[in-house]
């Protein structure tokens, strides 16, 4: 891992100006009118806290989709994924076609039942309801305190961009595209985000095909890029999905399977997917329970080929982009000049004519917003409800509550800015990005997935598996940094979360057995084998009619085209 200052290395922390003209600036400006004006229309329909938070239930499946795929596709797709092709090669497609779409299909059609059936408002609720309120609050600060770390990320990458194209000085920037997001997610909650994540969704498309397109041309196509690939850094490993001993650091191949498919394919996409609020969320604001069903499944198919306009470029980056190539090459040295973290916007910058260019700075800024607005929306309904409402002020009226949530929206922006400057200093965003999902994610998943099948498992199992999982890999984590384990790359995450998921399910079901669980009756709608079948399944009259509105069917059918993908380039 390659810590970096503030000022560090990187192209974007030095502030070089990219050559755009009056023609990038126009389109930048017209794509934040509509950005700003969607947060105003929206904002004209928020009247109860419900429509505020959870867009009074009432999204297609299709606007639903799109935002639940949008709202991943911030710093983690274009900025640490490009840097991952840059750094790996094709073991990075293992981050979408075993790390998200499985699991992505798993919560369609298993877990949704439970949160929309339910009417839970988050998934800290579902915890108090299935565990109670040790348990509940735990998972409502660990989750709050993950959602200002991840939404510096993006803050960060955004003001990065503005710092490149004006700049300005890069705490100036920070605060500029801060104000940006915070407007129409303060204005008009999570409609206003979702609406735009679907039109941030078509802007990022638009910008990064016409990229990976002009990238291949540019290296003599797919043989030129296999050719200049095989003759560098890394070697022809890289061109290879399987085994990705370089992405896990394990240099033993059985091993690296084992890591990818356990650590980043169970326990962290599951846990990724299946109980982060942020991607829940948007489900939950589906009109109906085969809605939000299928909102990750419709997803899952743009997220199974986002990798060819994301991964891809940064692959080109490295081999076409002098600075970059010798900063592989080198090994990745502090003080280079450049990072991994540059490779979409050094492309951008040598490739791209002006115009083009302006169509790809919005794809960047939209992304990044994209994933700034649905950490703040996130946040700012956890901690309304889950936190402040449960346990600081309760019994209110709808509308102080409504207000708060903007007021929430705004100091969450402003712990943001502060956390920029952690994801300031990772060269690979996604070496961040995958310890704090060891972190939060890998230890809640166990709890989830316990609870949800093992009726015996008891509310204090809830709260302790969670702490104690969550401490392991903080543990791992350190090991790993002091070098009492050698774990390069991203093994340290992979393995942190494997001990994380493994302790949490020894300490519940320990603390299970010594302790009492809650009367069966109450556990209706939150354990598998309690909840009737007819209440798990989803309606398939009226406007849920149809074999494409079937989830199990489109599941299927998603799921065959990622084995293939795995095997084709396996």
């Amino acid at each position: 891992m390659d810590a970096q200052g503030w000022a560090g290395a990187s192209v974007l922390a030095q502030g070089r100006l990219l050559d755009a003209n009056a023609v990038d600036y126009v389109l930048l400006a017209l794509y934040f009118v509509f950005v700003l004006g969607i947060g105003y229309v929206a904002r004209r329909a928020v009247s109860t806290s419900l429509d505020f938070f959870l867009s009074g239930r009432a999204l297609p499946a299709w606007v639903t989709g799109l935002a639940f795929i949008s709202a991943n596709l911030g710093a983690i797709e274009i900025i640490g994924m490009s840097a991952n092709g840059a750094q790996y090669g094709m073991p990075t497609m293992h981050y979408f076609w075993v790390g998200a779409v499985p699991a992505m299909l798993f919560l369609g059609v298993v877990m949704m039942p439970f949160y929309y059936g339910s009417k839970v408002r988050s998934v800290p609720e579902f915890m108090l309801r299935r565990f109670g309120r040790a348990a509940h609050l735990v998972n409502g600060v660990s989750f709050a305190v993950a959602q200002v770390l991840i939404a510096g990320v993006n803050l960060y990458l955004l003001a990065s961009i503005v710092n490149a194209l004006l700049g300005w000085p890069l705490w100036v920037s920070v605060l500029c595209a801060a104000a940006i997001v915070l407007s129409y997610t303060a204005l008009g909650g999570l409609s206003a985000a979702i609406y735009n994540e679907v039109l941030q969704f078509f802007v990022i498309v638009a910008a990064l095909l016409p990229l990976t397109i002009v990238g291949l041309v540019k290296v003599g196509g797919v043989r030129g890029l296999v050719e200049k690939i095989s003759a560098g850094p890394g070697g022809a490993e890289q061109l290879s999905a399987w085994p990705g001993t370089e992405l896990t650091g394990f240099a033993n191949p059985v091993w690296s399977v084992v890591g990818l498919v356990f650590g980043l394919g169970f326990v962290l996409s599951f846990g990724y997917w299946t109980t982060n609020f942020v991607e829940v969320q948007r489900a939950m604001a589906s009109k109906s329970m085969s809605a939000a069903q299928r909102t990750p499944i419709i997803g899952a198919f743009p997220k199974m080929f986002i990798p060819f306009i994301v991964i891809i470029p940064g692959m080109i980056a490295a081999v076409v982009i002098p600075e970059l190539g010798a900063y592989k090459q080198a090994g990745a040295p502090e003080g280079a000049g450049v990072s991994y973290n540059d490779a979409i916007l050094l492309l951008m910058r040598d490739l791209l004519p002006n115009g083009i260019l302006g169509i790809a700075l919005a794809g960047l800024l939209a992304s990044f917003m994209a994933g700034m607005a649905a950490n703040l929306s996130s946040f700012n309904t956890v901690f309304t409800y889950d936190i402040w409402q449960s346990y600081v002020v309760r019994d209110r009226d709808d509308r102080y509550y409504l207000n708060m949530g903007r007021w929430v929206t705004v100091g969450a922006t402003v712990a943001a800015v502060g956390t920029a400057f952690i994801a300031s200093g990772y060269a690979n965003l996604m070496d961040y990005l995958q310890q704090l999902f060891s972190f939060f994610n890998a230890p809640l998943f166990a709890t989830f997935i316990l609870g949800m099948f093992w009726k015996r498992m008891t509310p204090h199992a809830g709260w302790a598996g969670l702490v104690v999982g969550t401490v392991s890999a903080v543990v791992v984590f350190g090991l790993a940094e002091t070098g009492v384990l050698d774990l390069p790359g991203q093994g340290a995450s992979f393995v942190g979360a494997g001990v994380a998921f493994v302790v949490d399910i020894v300490v519940s079901v320990v603390v299970s057995l010594v302790t009492r669980p809650k009367p069966e009756a109450e556990l209706a709608g939150l354990v598998y084998s309690l909840t009737p079948r007819s209440a798990r399944q989803a309606a398939t009259s009226g406007e849920d009619a149809g074999w494409y509105r079937r989830p199990g069917l489109l599941a299927g059918i998603a799921l065959i085209l990622v084995i293939a993908l795995n095997i084709v380039f396996a």
